[in-house]
């Protein structure tokens, strides 16, 4: 099993071995039918689905590292942590006054993971709002160039579902800061969930690691 290598400067991540899990982003599936609770999470083109009974297609070797990969610099105080399941590319502790929050790394392959704004919606639709409201008219988005690279960034407060399925319970005063990022050969996928004290705190760091991304070599 391969982990990522991380320190506090700029890095590359190895892809990880380790058993997916249905609470992840869905890695890319085809020709399947897609459990009930993932079609409500209304999935874009191109993002299939990932459960306990579907197994999570590999990213075909060399894919997404060298030259088609990206490498960026970690924040110092953010913690790499083992990547809980296969589709995640690196995982971090992030500490602050509301309690962990949590950056995930999302890489799926070419052709994989659908587009930025299906994606943004659908992470969206993860945040339950107070006041009833479209989760997706409650977004902020916005879109920049890092180097070359065109990145979507995303914004939603609210109450968070857990995820897929929402198998973690939901939690109120939450908040995600996200990025979309087209790489050489696929989108790779930044999210920043966690208290929204601790998230509002980290907002500069996170900026700071979207706008260290460069492309592999």
């Amino acid at each position: 099993m391969r982990l990522p290598v991380i320190t506090l400067c700029t890095v590359a991540f190895a892809i990880p071995t380790i058993a997916s899990g249905a609470g992840d982003a869905p890695a890319p599936v085809s020709g399947r039918a897609e459990p009930a609770a993932v079609v409500a999470q209304a999935l874009p083109p191109g993002h299939p689905v990932a459960s306990t009974s579907d197994a999570v297609p590999p990213v075909p070797p060399g894919a997404g590292t060298g030259t088609t990969g990206l490498t960026w610099t970690v924040p110092p105080g953010w913690k790499a942590e083992t990547p809980s399941s296969s589709m995640r590319r690196a995982q971090h502790r992030v500490p602050g006054p509301g309690g962990d929050a949590e950056l995930v790394v999302f890489y799926f392959g070419p052709g994989q993971g659908g587009d930025a704004l299906s994606n943004a919606k659908r992470w969206a639709g993860q945040f339950r709002q107070p006041d009833g409201r479209d989760p997706a008219a409650a977004m902020k988005t916005s879109d920049i160039d890092v180097r070359g690279l065109k990145v979507t960034l995303v914004e939603v407060t609210g109450t968070y579902s857990g995820g897929m399925g929402g198998t973690a319970g939901e939690k109120a005063g939450y908040q995600l800061l996200g990025a979309i990022a087209v790489g050489p050969d696929a989108n790779w996928f930044f999210k920043l969930t966690g208290p929204e004290k601790t998230v509002t705190a980290q907002r500069a760091a996170f900026e700071g690691l979207i706008r260290s991304l460069k492309k592999g070599s």
